[in-house]
């Protein structure tokens, strides 16, 4: 059964679920923070459309800046920025910044504490037809070691602009990842979202799994099927991998004692990395993992490449299987 608590949409399992890429949530979320807080800007490293900028652009072209193809002084203008006060945000490709300029983000963000928001869009191989150029696949990992950088990677549209809003709210260096392909919205206004609180969205008592970005809905279809044969689910949406939500995953894995992670990025270094590092410790369980396995990007289109790269529900199906008969053993 369904969390009730989590208020997922009622078309959850239905083809005419409404597809919306994430960073349209971003764009949303950009113009309601500029709306609550003068202090919040927006720099662009000439994507505007693509990240969505463009319709903060439109509403507050005083606070918006263009900074052309030239992501390593973006960072160090916003980091200036935020020392006078502002709430900057940085829109790019994820595979420019941070991928670009990661080192700009470390020495004059990071290190100096600074209030700026990171937002890397086009993330995780179903940006499609790009290919590997554009397809962030560390980036998570990149951030996730940075001292004092939160990171945020959202399961839908909504929830990406409640992310960005919270982000706006708080104060300190966030990293939020997006992605460019439409993919199912299926949370609700009421869904609860807050940095560092992941929520349960499927209750199981057999395996844990925990998710993060738009494969949420893949893990969710998985519970779903397997309930058909008689495996019980429990999916976690870790939309903040940090600060991890360790209560909340050791409560879950305690009751399951068999986990699989899923996430659009390499399985070295990401997500499912801080979740098995912090089991490891508290409390080691078998576990299956579900990334991108030490591989670039290809071209394709977003359903086919999460297929090639074994990320979707039969995949993630496989996984739960295989740590069940690990458990078992």
């Amino acid at each position: 059964m369904i969390n009730p608590k989590a208020y997922l949409t009622e078309k959850l399992f239905q083809d005419d679920i409404e597809k919306v890429p994430t960073r349209n949530g971003y764009g949303e979320g950009l113009v309601q923070a500029g709306e609550e807080n003068t202090q919040v800007v927006v720099l662009c490293a000439d994507l505007t459309e693509s990240t969505r900028s463009e319709a903060f652009q439109k509403k507050f072209p005083e606070r918006f800046i263009e900074v052309g193809v030239a992501e390593q002084n973006m960072a160090s203008l916003a980091a200036g920025m935020a020392l006078a006060g502002k709430i900057p945000f940085i829109s790019s490709y994820a595979t420019f910044s941070p991928g670009r300029n990661n080192e700009q983000i470390r020495t004059t963000i990071a290190i100096n504490n600074v209030n700026v928001k990171i937002a890397g869009a086009h993330a995780g191989v179903s940006v499609g037809p790009d290919g590997a150029t554009h397809q962030a696949l560390e980036d998570i990992a990149l951030m996730r070691v940075m001292p004092r950088m939160n990171v945020i990677y959202p399961c839908d549209a909504l929830e990406a602009k409640k992310a960005t809003l919270a982000a706006a709210r708080m104060k300190g260096p966030v990293y939020l990842r997006f992605a460019r392909a439409g993919t199912p919205q299926f949370t609700t206004e009421k869904t609860p979202f807050q940095i560092g609180k992941a929520e349960v969205f499927h209750e199981g008592k057999d395996v844990t799994i925990v998710a993060c970005g738009p494969l949420v809905y893949e893990a969710l279809l998985a519970a779903q099927q397997l309930e058909g044969e008689g495996i019980s689910v429990e999916v976690i949406n870790n939309h903040t991998i940090k600060p991890l939500d360790q209560n909340t995953i050791l409560e879950s894995v305690q009751k399951t004692k068999a986990l699989v992670t899923v996430e659009e990025h390499q399985i070295a270094g990401g997500m499912g990395s801080a979740v098995v590092e912090m089991l490891a410790q508290r409390f080691p369980v078998p576990v299956e993992m579900v990334g991108i396995k030490d591989r670039f990007g290809e071209s394709g289109e977003p359903s086919e490449l999460w297929d090639a790269f074994e990320l979707s529900c039969p995949h993630i199906m496989q996984a739960v299987q295989k740590v069940i008969k690990r458990k078992i053993a």
